[in-house]
Order: C-alpha cells, then structure tokens, then sequence
C-alpha cells in the first residue's frame, strides 16, 4: 500500500461515519482496515496514544446506535486531514464536540480526538 491521494482520504473519512451512523459495523471496521492494515494508533488528546483497534472495538460497544456523528467542516490537505464533527447523543442528549485529527502514511493511520463539551 501507498500512502492515500486525497480522493482516497475523502472516501475514507465519508466511509466511516457513513457506516457508524447506519450502525454497520462491518463496513465501519472496513473502512479503518483498509486504510490502516500496517498499524492503527489513536491519542485522545491528554491521554497517551494507544494501539487503536481496542480503541475501536470500545468505541463501537459503548457508543454505536448511541451517538450520530454530524460533520461541520473535513480539511484535507495532502496526507493529513481535520474534521470537525457534532456528536448527538440519541435521542435528545447533548452534542459533544469534536475535532479529529488524521495522518496517513503507508498503510498506517494516526488520529488525534479532541473532545469537547
């Protein structure tokens, strides 16, 4: 695997929340495989990074079908892209914010959550 063109990132960054808001499992682990298979990390930020798949799978338990990811803004700008999304907790909780951070390189994948209130 090369490093991803930004046709390549866009897709993935749709892909995933796509799949996340249909509660689709598969097809969300998918999207992060595909992109990530020499190594996933992700860094909440304050807290050390992490291998990610665990990171995922406890995502995913605790928040899938709980949580409707809305995205603000996507910037990608060559290997590297930011999103801002709205989280709605369902059905009528509060929004969380967050700004997500993602470099790519070759077959890897490193985000950076910043979660807000």
């Amino acid at each position: 695997m090369t490093v991803p063109d930004a046709a390549q990132i866009e897709r993935f960054l749709h892909d995933q929340v796509d799949a996340w808001n249909r509660g689709d499992r598969e097809a969300f682990f998918a999207a992060y495989q595909q992109m990530a298979p020499n190594g996933l990390r992700i860094e909440y930020v304050g807290q050390p990074p992490a291998d990610g798949w665990p990171i995922l799978k406890t995502m995913w338990e605790g928040q899938a079908g709980k949580v409707r990811a809305e995205v603000v803004a996507k910037l990608i700008n060559g290997s590297e892209a930011a999103c801002y999304h709205l989280n709605h907790v369902l059905p009528d909780g509060p929004t969380v914010k967050t700004v997500e951070i993602y470099a790519f390189g070759d077959g890897t994948l490193d985000i950076r959550y910043f979660v807000g209130r």
